[in-house]
């Protein structure tokens, strides 16, 4: 039976890399959110310039959901290279659209799935004589088939069309013109609306659709950033972008037009973060944007801003390793790299948000917890939320709101006699105060190194003086745990003594997954983490249940193994859920990988299981 659904489907397109689809696919998905309907959006694109394939995957979804489901209802096939695995995608009853310009065998087809052929090929022959603009106006007129077909509005898509291509009358009369060809063919030769329909609602509200890295990047300028040193790497040169983008509008002075703002591109990751740990210990604050292969470079740098406390952000755009490894797809792999970076006995604050809306407030807060606590601070993003759009809550800021600096000593109190040892620890948080270079002429720090030293910064090899050195860095770690974000729990509808953990961008994928396994009778408490160090509550929520599953994006179940390190916690305790394909994780996967463990495990309600 063909899938019948309004407002709740999966759309996606398979294109080949270059041959400008992502304008028309991204103007699909903003004519869904123009009609009032909750969308996710997902870019799926190779490592190369062109010719490789590309998808891109709409999830429409009245209820609001925002991870990837798995499967799908409607295929866009434009790529004859991936036929056979896209065709293989589709959910029974679905739908297929392709370009039957040329006649395809029946045996390239399924029973079980609705076949819609449309000539776009030879439409566009005939319509146009340039090879370019066939090409890219073939793209338009399949919106034009679909809007149509699933009822998109027209004056939504022209509306659209009319602000992108605003004072371009040239560029946007032959798309629209293209438009409307392909709308008025389905119309005139397809049974229209297929049984997945779009209806107007008003479920979006006021949320905003962005991209988690230029919500990063705004982040960082709100808290303050005036520097940036990078090397461009996918998947997290946007984010410097971004950034340059937002600093020409927020940090150019509006009477001078002076740059109050530096941004370098390096010659590599070592040398970005070196920029960085300099521009942090003069005073200024600063941060780099890299991903995996970068953090492995920069390991001999963060062990020393970690070891001579000076201030530095690190955003970390996760994506699939080791080596170059998958460099357009997505993963949670770097969370032990960037926890415990560098030689020796390091560890380090990371934050990890679960959208743009987090990447905005933690971008923001980053900073305040590196001059604060005198320590890099990591913000793990992932290709998933760093380079799709994501719908989310309109980002909000308190004008009120002060940098906060931490503990700096000032030019006042050194030539008042106030004794100063740039590691003594005054109060037992285990953060010492420190000066910015310059701020008196005899008295303060001047210089920095990443040798062992006493609490007045004189260089020794003294075994007692290294131990309570690295004793000190460990109570400041603790501290930091009162400082950064604690975790969010979520009660199950019925006591229960199985739980789940889980963070990042796995949080849209894990909240659909979560309803959908109390509606099959599995009660979870769940836990998303925000941040390492661990706050209490981790090992307490762990303590109050019997079994509690780790969900992440990778090989080894890097959250699981910080989890029995630092809490000590029995491993038998931790069961891993791990998806580490490259594709941002699903409801499905977690719903089915979670349910057929808590059937061997006989996890029930807990009064059931007091019951027997």
């Amino acid at each position: 039976m063909p899938r019948i659904a309004t407002n709740d489907f999966v759309v996606k397109f398979a294109n080949v890399n270059g041959s400008g689809s992502a304008s028309a696919n991204q103007l699909f998905a903003k004519s869904i959110l123009r009609m009032g309907i909750p969308i996710a959006s997902r870019n799926i694109f190779p490592s190369n310039i062109q010719g490789l394939p590309t998808w891109f995957e709409v999830r429409v979804s009245g209820e609001g959901h925002l991870g990837r489901r798995g499967g799908v209802d409607l295929m866009v096939a434009m790529n004859p290279q991936t036929w056979d695995r896209d065709i293989a995608e589709i959910d029974s009853g679905g739908y297929l659209l392709y370009d039957s310009t040329r006649p395809m065998p029946a045996s390239r087809f399924r029973d079980d799935v609705q076949v819609i052929g449309i000539p776009l090929t030879q439409i566009c022959n005939t319509a146009y004589t340039d090879a370019r603009q066939r090409q890219l106006l073939k793209n338009i007129m399949y919106v034009g088939a679909l809007s149509a077909l699933l009822g998109i509005e027209p004056a939504v898509i022209e509306q659209l069309l009319a602000e992108q291509y605003k004072g371009k009358e040239k560029l946007a009369k032959p798309n629209r013109d293209a438009f409307h060809m392909g709308r008025d063919w389905a119309l005139r030769n397809l049974t229209c609306p297929l049984g997945l329909q779009l209806q107007r609602t008003d479920a979006v509200g006021n949320r905003i659709y962005v991209e988690g890295n230029a919500a990063a990047a705004l982040g960082a300028v709100y808290g303050g950033a005036t520097v940036c040193a990078w090397y461009p790497i996918t998947p997290s040169t946007s984010l410097a972008e971004a950034f340059e983008r937002h600093c020409k509008r927020f940090r150019t002075d509006p009477d001078t037009g002076k740059k109050r703002y530096a941004i370098v591109q390096a010659e590599d990751e070592l040398a970005s973060i070196g920029v960085v740990i300099g521009a942090g210990w003069n005073g200024a604050r600063a941060f780099t944007a890299t991903s995996g292969p970068g953090i492995s470079l920069m390991q001999e740098f963060v062990g020393l801003a970690y070891f001579a406390e000076i201030p530095a952000v690190i955003f970390d755009v996760q994506r699939a390793g080791p080596s170059t490894g998958m460099p357009t797809r997505t993963q949670q792999s770097d969370l032990l790299s960037a926890a415990y970076a560098s030689h020796g006995d390091t560890k380090h604050v990371v934050l990890l948000p679960e959208d743009p809306r987090e990447c905005f407030d933690f971008g923001a807060a980053s900073f305040d917890l590196a001059d604060r606590l005198q320590t890099p601070v990591f913000v793990l993003l992932d290709l998933d939320i760093g380079m799709n759009d994501w719908l989310c809550e309109p980002f909000q800021w308190d004008d009120s709101r002060q940098l906060d600096r931490g503990k700096v000593m000032t030019a006042e109190e050194l030539e008042a006699g106030r004794t100063f040892g740039r590691y003594l620890d005054v109060d037992g948080d285990g953060i010492p105060f420190r000066t910015y270079p310059g701020t008196h002429a005899q008295k303060g720090a001047f210089f920095t190194r990443g040798t062992s030293r006493d609490r007045f910064a004189k260089y020794t090899e003294a075994g007692a003086a290294y131990v309570d050195n690295m004793q000190r860095l460990l109570r400041k770690f603790d501290t930091a745990k009162s400082l950064v974000p604690r975790p969010v729990e979520r009660r199950a509808a019925a006591p229960t003594t199985t739980g789940v953990i889980y963070y990042g961008s796995s949080s849209a994928a894990m909240k659909e997954a979560l309803s959908a396994l109390e509606a099959d009778g599995i009660q979870l408490d769940a836990m998303r983490i925000r941040a390492f160090p661990f706050h209490d509550d981790v090992m307490d929520f762990i303590a109050r249940h019997d079994r509690v599953f780790v969900v992440e994006q990778n090989r080894d179940a890097q959250l699981r193994t910080m989890l029995m390190t630092e809490g000590n916690v029995d491993p038998a305790r931790l069961i891993p859920v791990l998806h580490y394909d490259g594709t941002p994780i699903t409801a499905r996967f977690i719903r089915a990988a979670i349910a057929d463990r808590a059937s061997a495990l006989k996890v029930v309600p807990f009064a059931g299981a007091a019951a027997e």
